[in-house]
């Protein structure tokens, strides 16, 4: 089982635009050292998009070199053939799982949806997460395609994003004699995800708040709902300010902020108005994270 808090990690860049390997090293000790259980490099908000192959690889390399937590490796592509080769990168290197973005842009049918999972589940023996995010991908894993994945000795778990709480629902009611778990994809959704059996969350709000993050969870998983409705609360405003733009264009300048390693973003994102940061610098005050 991989649950609690996996923060979704943002990838950094040198002024040559090179991976900053130091950087992510001393981003990835930071959030373990707030509680997190796992991390996950090469997700979309580590920018997967506009990284070569070769950039995963290496990415990916570091991820796992330098953790102590479970490692869960972003090797989607709307690229099946792609998909598969990173997916048995990943394997090969050591990650503990992988997780699979839903193709994008080519729109699969429903048995293409089932065939693009099922040539890389069959293919690569190692555990894998399905990862659903109709925002960014323009296609919606339906429930009833999750539940027949979910039959499959390694798909063992989803990364559920719709927005959608009667979908997340209906996941659970389709899978609940299966080994499969479901992690909140929406820091805003972790708390009443939990509270119905999701597991914890691939956090895009942990880059930054890794403790909060991970002490909201613990209080679920204790049953002191209170305890977590307030943690809840008072991040819902620095979780919001983590989405004033397209991820991960925020939380990015969050990291700078903190005194992390972001560097640039990759076109074609281009950085925060002036207008947002006033917004997420407002957000952080109010936690303390900067003065």
């Amino acid at each position: 089982m991989i649950e609690g808090v996996l923060p979704a990690l943002i990838t950094p860049f040198t002024k040559d635009d090179k991976i900053d390997k130091q950087g992510l090293q001393q981003n990835i000790e930071y959030v373990i050292k707030g509680g997190v259980s796992g991390i996950v490099p090469c997700g979309t908000t580590g920018e997967s998009a506009t990284l070569s192959i070769k950039e995963h690889e290496k990415v990916i390399d570091i991820a796992i070199d330098c953790s102590d937590v479970a490692v869960i490796a972003g090797t989607g592509s709307n690229n099946t053939s792609e998909a598969r080769e990173l997916t048995k990168y990943s394997k090969d290197a050591g990650a503990d799982a992988s997780l699979l973005i839903t193709p994008y842009y080519n729109k699969p049918n429903d048995r293409g949806m089932l065939e693009h999972f099922k040539a890389i589940s069959n293919k690569v023996d190692i555990p894998i997460i399905l990862y659903n995010v109709p925002s960014r991908t323009s296609i919606n894993l339906k429930p009833e395609i999750v539940s027949e994945l979910a039959k499959e000795s390694n798909i063992i778990g989803i990364k559920e994003a719709s927005g959608n709480f009667e979908q997340v629902t209906r996941i659970l009611e389709l899978t609940q004699d299966e080994d499969f778990f479901i992690l909140s994809g929406d820091d805003a959704l972790t708390l009443p995800i939990m509270a119905i059996g999701g597991k914890g969350v691939i956090s895009v709000v942990a880059n930054v708040a890794p403790e909060l993050t991970v002490s909201m969870v613990n209080a679920i998983n204790r049953g002191k709902m209170e305890e977590a409705r307030k943690l809840h609360l008072a991040m819902a405003p620095l979780i919001r300010s983590m989405f004033l733009e397209t991820n991960p264009i925020p939380v990015k300048k969050a990291v700078e902020l903190i005194g992390l390693h972001a560097g640039h973003l990759r076109l074609p994102l281009s950085p925060l108005s002036d207008e947002n940061l006033e917004k997420l610098e407002a957000a952080m005050k109010d936690l303390n994270f900067i003065r």
